[in-house]
């Protein structure tokens, strides 16, 4: 990688956004701030790493990376049904975003395009954000094409039918309707996909896609915890009168236990929601969700998959959990008006990408993936301890984050030195 990329990391006005919001909060600007990891060889890993499986990819069938069980080398492809079918596309807009590279965009577009059905199936699923936000979404952002657009807004369109006037939130799961008998189902993970409508909202959607993602953040806010603010997976509601049945788990230890990255989602979720909507209640809540999760965390900071097995110390880790939680408090650091608290935030951060880009968590030669140990599914015992491409695509989110923070630092002494 040429470092000349340093350079052009980002527009110049971002980089005064970034600075002045620093500026304001004192995230990671004090002098008792520890030692900053050293982004670049690890983004240059990352694209080390892209390279080999770019170039071990079928050329024929399912072709989008998914999982490499542990003890296993080759990556499970899956086709762009799939809901994690987005995060590959994502990881090589990432990587253009970070090396300027031509060759990470051509492939980008290539596996991108690849999801453009998606967004012609009206109601297809909750994890439309998923799949075409993390693809097309990244390459609108870096590419401005216009055909990219169109894909984005029609899929906003096709997740706002999921909605539920009456209950106040998308439904999650269609199959699970019947399968499971859960009239109306939302799950935590979906906090993730408001990110699709409050774009569409702002670039040429409705405004009604503002409102129904607000509606379901505040929804979610108010049914989806307990009382220490750890989170259900599942909620069900009842379709006639709208009120919450039960909260339950389908991936975590148990119906009362905190799922590692069931909470992640929710501190990434109600950050970015707070930044598309600037209400004070989001940025309180991303707070206390994070707070629970950081003050349960084992030594290392990479939890266990779930915070409630009683396996541990003998559990599974999660490391993706891991990457989405150090990605969100980086953004949710600039946020806080309390600069001791966002310096913990970011701090914390830190030291998750310390541990994430360490032997015992970078994948190397043990297969193409960026990290080991992510858990997806453990009730169902799949891809458990193992490299899930989630987690690689939150580990190169959150190094790309921190490397705005750390250029703004930079422009913030400069600033001071003049």
């Amino acid at each position: 990688m040429k470092r000349n990329y340093l350079k052009k990391r980002f527009d110049t006005k971002a980089l005064y956004k970034i600075l002045f919001v620093l500026m304001l909060s004192g995230a990671g600007f004090g002098a008792h701030a520890q030692k900053s990891l050293q982004v670049l060889p690890n983004i240059n890993y990352c694209v080390a790493q892209a390279q080999k499986t770019l170039s071990n990819i079928p050329a024929n069938g399912n072709n989008l990376p998914r999982n490499i069980d542990k003890g296993k080398t080759d990556w499970r492809y899956v086709n762009s049904q799939d809901w994690c079918s987005g995060f590959w596309p994502g990881i090589l807009w990432y990587l253009y975003e970070g090396t300027h590279d031509e060759k990470w965009k051509t492939a980008a577009d290539k596996f991108t395009q690849e999801l453009t059905p998606i967004s012609q199936h009206s109601g297809f699923d909750h994890d439309l954000g998923f799949m075409i936000f993390n693809s097309f979404g990244n390459g609108y952002r870096l590419t401005g094409d216009s055909a990219y657009k169109q894909v984005i807004l029609r899929s906003a369109d096709s997740l706002a039918t999921l909605f539920n006037p009456k209950v106040g939130t998308i439904l999650s799961w269609p199959p699970m309707v019947k399968k499971m008998g859960w009239p109306h189902n939302t799950i935590i993970d979906n906090m993730i996909n408001l990110e699709l409508l409050f774009w569409a909202s702002k670039n040429g959607g409705s405004r009604h896609l503002y409102d129904i993602a607000v509606k379901h953040a505040e929804t979610t806010m108010h049914n989806h915890f307990r009382p220490d603010y750890t989170s259900y997976h599942v909620v069900v509601y009842d379709t006639i009168t709208g009120k919450k049945i039960k909260g339950i788990t389908h991936q975590g230890y148990a119906d009362n236990s905190m799922w590692a990255r069931g909470q992640s989602w929710a501190i990434y979720g109600f950050t970015m929601c707070y930044r598309e909507t600037g209400k004070a209640e989001f940025l309180n809540f991303a707070q206390k969700v994070a707070d629970v999760y950081l003050g349960r965390l084992p030594a290392d900071l990479i939890p266990y998959w779930d915070f409630d097995d009683p396996a541990i110390p003998n559990a599974a880790k999660d490391a993706s959990a891991a990457c989405v939680t150090a990605s969100a408090l980086l953004e949710l650091c600039t946020f806080v008006k309390d600069k001791a608290r966002a310096r913990i935030y970011r701090q914390k951060a830190e030291a998750m990408l310390q541990t994430l880009s360490s032997p015992a968590y970078q994948s190397h030669n043990v297969n193409n993936a960026f990290l080991l140990h992510a858990t997806g599914h453990h009730p169902a015992g799949t891809e458990i301890d193992a490299s899930i491409i989630y987690a690689d695509y939150y580990y190169l989110e959150a190094l790309l984050r921190l490397d705005k923070l750390q250029h703004a630092k930079a422009a913030y002494r400069q600033y001071k030195s003049h």
